[in-house]
């Protein structure tokens, strides 16, 4: 058998330690070789979570020896993704870049242009094209369950009154944060993955909690080209959620509450290699019909290991990443559209995405 790929980590924050640590273990094929951070606390936690790795704290250090690894994964605040990768690009690593690709839709383009030109793998880590309900629904709309697809609505809401201090919450330049980057980088994503490009897009984004500095509330209109409104909403501040998912169509709808499970199970210290992984138990299905005649739909368990199982094949075997950077940039853009669409109070015409 062929000696397990190396993989490098920058970053042991939420998204290195919860997400992308785990999944990279998980995967056969693939071995967690190096972290990178300074932070006392993370080092520690890498430390008892993976007694083998190889712990740094100097990116140069990577970019100095790149032979002693074969992918490197950027999970780095946003402001950091592009130079990140940027570095990994020119001492010939592949790179797999957590969402956002960029903080700029021209950044990520010149990103991109880089990778092609050098000839590098680059991909992005969209793990929610693997959450279960997500699943669920593209399998509905493919079969023609639900007929005609007239509305697609979409929510990642929480109850969070009280402001965490970190890089999500700041306004500096070129930090990227607040809730359009942050929750809607994954629900732009997940809309035109169903549903196709976009010819318009409206949006209200507002400052909800005191004292935030970024945006915790905001709302999304996608009208797809085929047709397709898609209705999406975040919020930091939502005191009784809405359904996660509902779809209308001109023969049935489907609904579906609560978040996909795969987050909480990583958070909790659970591994995609475990028995039952990501599935929901009977009393959370969605409902699929009319009303008076619902029919509890099994979602389909989630798999946030394919993504890393698709890396590990691609660079192995040359086959495609598992999520094209295009994708992302496109959702850049529409971020950007998004938030211009909000203070200027208009409905935007859509060029690009």
């Amino acid at each position: 058998m062929a000696e397990a790929l190396r993989i490098g980590l920058l970053g042991y924050g939420l998204a290195g330690r919860v997400f992308h640590a785990p999944l990279i273990a998980a995967t056969p094929g693939l071995r967690l070789d190096t972290v990178l951070t300074r932070d006392p606390q993370r080092r520690e936690q890498a430390r008892q979570q993976f007694p083998d790795v190889r712990l740094v704290d100097d990116a140069d250090e990577l970019w100095r020896t790149p032979d002693a690894l074969d992918l490197v994964v950027v999970a780095t605040p946003n402001r950091q993704h592009v130079p990140m990768a940027r570095a990994a690009l020119a001492a010939g690593l592949p790179v797999v870049v957590d969402k956002p690709l960029a903080v700029t839709s021209a950044e990520g383009r010149a990103l991109i242009d880089e990778a092609t030109e050098r000839g590098v793998p680059l991909t992005v880590f969209q793990n929610r094209r693997w959450d279960g309900d997500f699943r669920t629904v593209r399998r509905l709309v493919d079969e023609g369950e639900l007929g005609r697809v007239l509305r697609f609505e979409s929510r990642f809401e929480r109850w969070r009154p009280q402001i965490k201090a970190g890089w999500r919450e700041s306004d500096r330049p070129g930090e990227a944060g607040g809730a359009l980057y942050d929750l809607g980088a994954h629900l732009i994503d997940q809309a035109v993955q169903l549903f196709g490009p976009v010819e318009r897009i409206y949006a209200e984004v507002d400052r909800r909690r005191p004292d935030a500095l970024v945006d915790d509330d905001a709302f999304v209109a996608l009208t797809h080209a085929n047709g397709v409104h898609s209705h999406l909403w975040m919020s930091a501040l939502t005191a009784q959620l809405g359904p996660r998912l509902r779809v209308l169509g001109d023969r049935a709808a489907y609904t579906s509450y609560g978040l996909d499970v795969q987050e909480a199970a990583l958070h909790d210290g659970g591994r995609p290699d475990q028995p039952g992984w990501g599935e929901v138990p009977p009393e959370r299905y969605g409902h699929l019909g009319v009303d008076g005649d619902l029919r509890p739909v099994r979602t389909e368990p989630g798999s946030y290991q394919s993504f890393y199982a698709q890396v590990a094949a691609a660079l192995r075997n040359g086959g495609p990443m598992p999520v094209d950077p295009r994708d992302s940039v496109a959702t850049v853009e529409l971020i950007e559209l998004a938030h211009r669409s909000a203070v200027e109070g208009v409905v935007l015409p859509v060029t690009t995405a």
